[in-house]
């Protein structure tokens, strides 16, 4: 069966400043063939269309593809969408031979319940993945019968955020091929009036500019383009596409100085709060830039670029100081200075001076920025009504100083106290993202990735534009209590130039005409205060055609805020309340049909005669979860592809640091070679696992899998400690593996130190000391600095490799490997090895559980492969999720080096060489 993917990576409409913002929404169409030698007509793209309707800066967007399958056997069809990654997914469905499958969206425990339950042939696959720096990714893949047809319908929502003055729209269109019908429609409503709509389209050629309809009046906005088939070509007699790029909408509203606008729509209202004109408030900031060794090269020249910009960019009236650290703190100047020419000029010179050096004291370096802020505010050296902020940038976790995570956040918010607003900026993918994501929020600010690429000083800069301008601090909007529950937060600590706040709440009365509103904040020289009153008859006059409203758009918007709300609040809780918080938020996710990090998805296509039923879910990253799986070099959207035919669903329980899977989640088995050494054999059939060390001296090279028709080998050579600790056995580990894929004409090497890559003698070598991408003709590698190894081989198997960094001082152990599989549904029945013999699972049977010699770990009669073994209750620890410490797994411990459930003794897998093929 060839497989065709039809990829639609489609966007909706979110704010942000430039392309280079962390949030947004950038989207891509494309299609990707593999024809396996079939024509390329045998899959017809019959139509694609974005419809993107905004109310109110609450997007609904619904994306519809339909693909007919014109040959004559059946055929895999894919479907893939990029969304953002502040949105929530409300809808999936699939449309079959005239059926149609919807989605329902569950709890993620009873979702991953029901796909255990149904899915037995896989031929469904999907999930919601990172892809890139703004985008998450949907995908999922279905069999077509011949002649069959297939509708795709994803719909999902989002709240619209305001940066730098605008709302934007990006649609990324690549389809590469024609598509019979292709229409992107985007209709916006704003009740307070449009202030102006910009459209730009880097495909849009002068042939193409006069199919785009633009429609702007004083409250609506209507954007279509919808090319024909000829008019998509390149040339009357070329197949390929003119569209082939970016397609930008952006936007604002108008405002006034008053207390903003309200809308009131069944029982719940919306308030959004941007005044115009207002006079920008002093700042007090103080860089706290990283300067460890990591930060060494591209980074630190890209950062010291962007300082000396953003000094450039400070007002005379903004005070300023700088602090750099590795495992040393070094200040410009002991105090805050004012931001006069002189003192500019003196602070670039330190900047320009800044070099990259050791280790990374995190601890230090914010609390002593947080000190000179406190002090200068105690001095009464800053000016009145100014705005106080940290801003942090590093590329790392803390390695010097204090090093426990929670403790470094508990005593960067007693330092703080309230007095002052936190800004995190994370360099790269090896920075501890969730850490400063919630140390930011635990202080009233906010934490952004930087990523890697030659834009990274934009990035930076673009960053800093935001928070250049406080307009108002101790921003409170006041409603009257008794007619309102279920608000929003309402308090903001500092409302910025270009930014908005959106507050939104449900009315105890419907019949309430008058909603009474008061917005209090400090202002530049005087206290700030706004009344005014929200009349929802105005708005019942003002309701345009229902073609521009998709129903209760308020009440979706208030629960989408306050679902968001809640997560964040739940990410920075220092109190008890997390179970309360994460329980309100997953009936929020289920009453309105969100899929959130709490719930998943579920489609399930009924069993027919001839094949049992498919299940998808769609399940939704945290930022913390995703950022394992956004791993690209360069910082495009690409993404890890965990899609396959074996795996149809996937509930990703992604800890920060780790690229792995929990167990009972595999429709078929995961096995590991990791630790003393010892192999991990997890069923998820029998909910249970096997496990079993092999002890030999070492330098032993064992054959670990070994499948004679693909071609494909895995060696692994132990190693053993520096020095024997008195008292204690010898430990061994791996150290070293081989790979080797015969018909790609693959070898890997995988040592502590590197990994050296050959595919038909063209060789190269990566480094584990830096994060990146190696991509060949049948092999994908993903490296995450001193981490992991992902390996992929095309239409063949993928594996993880874990390095395990020890202190180089230690004076027994030393760093050493991990193995794991994560695809292994292409192996043939011939495949064996030491954990290769277990890929088609197991079968056994535990009788008569007695008290071992340890308490906690009981004994028992196994019966498997027509031995009957003695057996423990205990546990291995599996490093996926947590490379340092692992994760312990509870499993029965076979004896004597797994004698009775290998097949043969373990000296039967010892082979000469660490490629030997025999």
């Amino acid at each position: 069966m060839s497989g065709v993917w039809i990829s639609l990576l489609l966007c909706a409409c979110v704010c942000v400043s430039t392309t280079t913002q962390q949030q947004g929404t950038p989207a891509a169409l494309h299609q990707h063939h593999h024809h396996h030698g079939q024509p390329k007509q045998q899959i017809e793209i019959h139509s694609v269309k974005i419809d993107c309707k905004v109310a109110s800066r609450f997007a609904h967007t619904v994306m519809t593809s339909t693909a007919l399958n014109k040959a004559n056997v059946s055929q895999e069809v894919s479907f893939e969408v990029e969304l953002p990654k502040t949105a929530f997914i409300t809808n999936f469905s699939m449309k079959i031979d005239g059926e149609t499958y919807n989605g329902e969206v569950k709890e993620k425990e009873k979702a991953k319940k029901q796909y255990e339950k149904a899915v037995s042939s896989g031929q469904t696959a999907g999930l919601v993945k990172a892809s890139g720096r703004k985008m998450e990714k949907f995908s999922v893949s279905v069999n077509i019968a011949a002649g069959s047809n297939v509708t795709f319908t994803l719909t999902y929502e989002e709240l619209l955020q305001r940066r730098l003055g605008k709302y934007e729209i990006m649609i990324r269109v690549k389809p590469t091929d024609l598509v019979q019908h292709f229409e992107i429609v985007a209709d916006i409503y704003e009740p307070q009036g449009i202030a102006f709509l910009d459209m730009n389209a880097t495909f849009i050629t002068n042939d193409l500019l006069p199919l785009v309809d633009k429609t702007v009046t004083d409250k609506m906005a209507h954007v279509s383009f919808s090319p024909t088939l000829d008019q998509q070509r390149k040339c009357p007699d070329c197949d390929g596409s003119l569209i082939d790029g970016d397609f930008f909408l952006t936007y604002d509203v108008k405002r006034d100085q008053g207390f903003g606008d309200i809308q009131i729509v069944n029982g719940y209202f919306v308030h959004f709060f941007a005044p115009a004109d207002l006079p920008r408030l002093p700042k007090n900031v103080v860089f706290v830039i990283d300067r460890s060794g990591s930060m060494h090269g591209n980074k630190m020249k890209q950062t010291t670029e962007a300082l000396l910009t953003i000094l450039d960019d400070l007002y005379e009236e903004d005070h300023f100081g700088l602090v750099t650290f590795d495992d040393e703190i070094e200040l410009w100047r002991p105090s805050l200075s004012k931001a006069t020419p002189t003192n500019i000029k003196e602070a670039k010179q330190f900047v320009s001076s800044i070099t990259a050096r050791h280790m990374t004291d995190i601890n230090r370096a914010v609390t002593r920025a947080v000190d000179m802020l406190t002090t200068a505010k105690e001095n009464m050296s800053l000016p009145n009504n100014s705005a106080s902020m940290v801003i942090l940038l590093t590329d790392g976790e803390p390695t010097a100083g204090e090093q426990r995570l929670p403790t470094i956040q508990e005593n960067v918010h007693n330092a703080i106290d309230g007095q002052m607003s936190l800004f995190c900026l994370g360099f790269g993918y090896d920075v501890d993202y969730p850490f400063l994501d919630v140390m930011a929020k635990q202080n009233d600010g906010l934490a952004r990735r930087i990523y890697e690429a030659s834009d990274a000083t934009l990035q930076l800069q673009d960053f800093y534009e935001e928070v250049a301008s406080p307009l108002l601090l101790e921003v409170n909007l006041h409603y009257p209590g008794n007619v309102l529950n279920s608000l929003t937060n309402s308090h903001f600590r500092q409302l910025f130039n270009g930014s908005e706040v959106v507050v939104a709440g449900q009315l105890n009365d419907f019949n309430v005409y008058n909603l009474l509103i008061e917005v209090s904040a400090q202002g530049l020289e005087e206290q700030f205060v706004v009344r005014g009153q929200a009349n929802s008859e105005e708005w019942a006059v003002m309701f345009p055609e229902q073609e521009y409203i998709f129903g209760d758009f308020t009440e979706r918007l208030w629960a989408y805020l306050t679902i968001q709300q809640l997560l964040d609040k739940r990410d920075k809780c220092l109190c008890e309340e997390s179970e309360n918080i994460t329980a309100e938020a997953l009936e929020l996710s289920l009453r309105y049909n969100f899929v959130t990090p709490l719930t998943s998805m579920v489609v399930t296509k009924p069993q027919t005669e001839e094949k049992p039923e498919d299940t998808l879910i769609a399940n939704k990253l945290t930022e913390g979860q995703r950022e394992d799986i956004s791993q690209d070099f360069d910082g495009d959207a690409v993404g890890y592809s965990m899609l396959s035919r074996s795996y149809p669903a996937l509930d990703l329980d992604f800890e920060p640091g780790v690229i792995g899977l929990k167990a009972p989640l595999y429709p078929a088995l995961l096995l590991a070679a990791d630790g003393d050494p010892h192999f991990i054999i997890e069923l998820p059939d029998q909910n249970d696992a096997l496990c079993f060390n092999i002890n030999d001296k070492p330098g032993t090279i064992f054959n670990l899998v070994r499948d004679p028709l693909t071609g494909f080998i895995v060696n692994g050579q132990t190693i053993g400690d520096k020095n024997l600790s008195p008292g204690t056995t010898a430990h061994s580990y791996f150290g070293r593996f081989g790979i080797i894929h015969k018909e790609f004409g693959i070898r890997v090497m995988v040592t502590t130190q590197d990994i050296t890559v050959s595919e038909h003698g063209n060789q190269g070598q990566v480094l584990w000391t830096q994060t990146s991408s190696v991509k060949g003709v049948n092999m994908d590698l993903q490296v995450s600095k001193d981490h992991s190894l992902t390996v992929s081989l095309r239409n063949s198997v993928k594996f993880v490799i874990i390095l395990h960094k020890v202190w180089k001082k230690h004076p027994y152990h030393q760093d050493y490997l991990g193995f794991y599989t994560l695809d292994s549904h292409q192996f043939s029945q011939s495949v064996h090895g030491l954990i290769g013999q277990f890929f088609h699972g197991v079968n056994f049977e535990v009788s008569d559980l007695v008290e071992g010699q340890d308490p906690d770990k009981p004994d028992a009669t196994m019966f498997v492969k027509g031995h009957t073994l003695k057996v423990t209750r205990g546990w291995q620890r599996d490093f996926r999720q947590d490379v340092k410490n692992g994760e312990n797994v509870p499993c029965w411990f076979i004896h004597n080096n797994g004698t009775g459930l290998i097949d043969g003794v373990h000296t039967d897998y010892i082979v000469s060489g660490i490629f030997s093929t025999v």
